[in-house]
Order: C-alpha cells, then structure tokens, then sequence
C-alpha cells in the first residue's frame, strides 16, 4: 500500500469545465466544481480556466475546502518561438504557482500541435520534429527545468499528449534520453499512452524513477477505434467519451498502481479525465474514482 503521508490525490477541473472545449461544463461554476473535488475526497487540483487569477482570493477558497493546487498545465512553444519568450511566460506561471504552494508544472510542446483543432484528425496528422527542433525543445526543456527547481522551488513535468510532437513511446524515449533528469521528468499519464497504443504498465516500469506526477485517466477503446476509423479529431473523441475515470475503461490499473508503489513514489496522483458533464455527472464520476483508487491503492 501506498504511504498516504507521501501521495496525495488530485482530480482536475477539466470534467465540470473544459478549457479547450468551453461549452462542455459552461454552467458549472468554479465554486461547485471545487467543492465538488472536495466532497468526494480529493485534496489537490489542477487549475482550470474558471479559477480566480489571483492568488490570495483562491487560496482563501481553496482553504476553506481543504484543497490545495499540486500542477498547472504550461503551453510551451520552444520550436516555434524565441526562448526569451517562452521564459517569460514559464516565470509569470511559476510565480502564481509559488504564491498558491505548489511543486509541480507540468509543460506540453504546443508547437504544430493538433490537439485543439477541432477539424483536424487527431490520427496521422500530428508534426514530426527534425533533428534542429529536438534539440531545441530537450536544451530548452532543461533550461526551464533549471530555471523551475533553482529559482521557484518548482519540478519541471512533461506532459506526452496526443496530438503533439512528444506522443508516442519513441518521442517520448528521445525527450527522456535527451534532457537532465535533475530538471525534467515525465508526467506519466496512462490515458494518452494507451490512446496513442502504448502500454501503460511497460511505459511506468521504463520511467518509474523519473516519474513525479500522474495523470490517472482511463479510455474506452471502442471510441477511440471510431475516432481513428473516422478520422475525426481529439476534441471530437473527447465529446464522444474517448476518455473516462480510472476503472471505467479498459487500462488495467493493478499492475500500474504496483510499479509506482514498489518504487516508492511520492507526489500526486491526479485523476483526469475530460467527458461531457451532461453525459457524465463530474460529481458522481469523481465518487466512482475516489472509490476506486481507495479499493486498489488503499488512499
């Protein structure tokens, strides 16, 4: 079992209100939605769009939830933009993740990224970096690490994802075999490596000691066949239910929950799994997930 003094459990907003897709959750608040998280048990979140910009106003409600802010998404463009900026914008998010306590930015290579076109196959269309853009992205990823855990006392966390340039095992194998583990991890997330058609469990027994967030997501495989037989898009696989809660799918968890526990991981576990909220109740799927992760792990 895990040490419940070490790991922590988080749920992120993105199911009562979805920042790529505005109108999925549109009229759920940031105030239901936090106590919502709370309700069912959770003590971290991400952060979402609804969330208030300043830190002492959301900290205070937070607080009163007993919930606190363990990562926030960062857009990096480090192929297709001067460094200089990219730095700019990683500091202004660093700040606000400071000022809120939290330990963790988990950084997404958004250059030629597919992922929020909603037109765009999400399948055999995504951008291939030459060996000019990788070392850009791996030096500037170490450099932002560097900039992250010596100045703001913040890991760095890459986020693989579907539609990126970093999605596949190979991408993700040439990000790891190039940066420095002591300023980049991996944000381990189960769900996009199984939609990409990588095994979960083989991806967590390879990365395990560099591993310092978890996304806990599940899919269902029959959706994302259509999304792949249809050519449609991510956010289309999203409105159609491609992902769910941990247990709800098809990723054997067991196995996944073992390796983290026997190399002792500490950190949050982050359940995350962007569905309809009028197809799937957040609240309720929150309670699914809690109870399942409370029965597998013993959190």
């Amino acid at each position: 079992m895990f040490d419940k003094n070490k790991v922590k459990l988080g749920i992120a907003p993105i199911a009562w209100t979805n920042d790529d897709l505005p109108d999925l959750g549109g009229e759920n608040t940031f105030e239901q939605c936090v106590s919502e998280m709370a309700l069912a048990g959770f003590t971290g979140s991400e952060v979402g769009n609804k969330y208030p910009k300043d830190p002492e106003i959301l900290k205070k409600a937070l607080q009163l939830r007993g919930v606190e802010i363990c990562n926030q998404w960062f857009s990096s463009f480090l192929i297709s933009k001067p460094f200089e900026e990219v730095e700019k914008e990683f500091r202004a998010q660093l700040g606000f993740l400071k000022a809120m306590g939290a330990k963790i930015i988990g950084a997404s290579e958004q250059s030629y990224s597919v992922q929020g076109q909603q037109e765009t196959p999400v399948f055999g269309q995504k951008y291939v970096m030459d060996d000019k853009e990788w070392e850009l992205l791996c030096s500037g990823l170490d450099r932002l690490g560097k900039i992250a855990k010596e100045e703001y006392g913040i890991s760095l966390t890459f986020h693989h994802h579907m539609g990126t340039v970093v999605q596949d095992p190979d991408e993700v194998k040439r990000m790891m075999d190039n940066t420095n583990p002591e300023y980049v991890s991996l944000l381990f997330d189960t769900g996009h490596f199984a939609y990409c058609g990588a095994d979960p469990l083989e991806m967590v027994k390879t990365y395990a000691d560099r591993i310092r967030h978890v996304h806990l997501k599940d899919i269902r495989p029959e959706v994302v066949q259509k999304v792949k037989d249809n050519g449609l898009s991510f956010l289309e696989g999203v409105r159609m239910g491609a992902f769910t809660i941990p247990g709800d799918g098809c990723i054997d968890f067991d196995p996944i929950f073992e390796v983290l526990e026997k190399v002792g991981y500490e950190g949050y576990m982050v359940v995350e799994a962007e569905q309809d909220p009028v197809k799937a109740n957040p609240f309720e799927y929150a309670l699914k997930a809690r109870a399942f992760i409370r029965e597998k792990t013993g959190l």
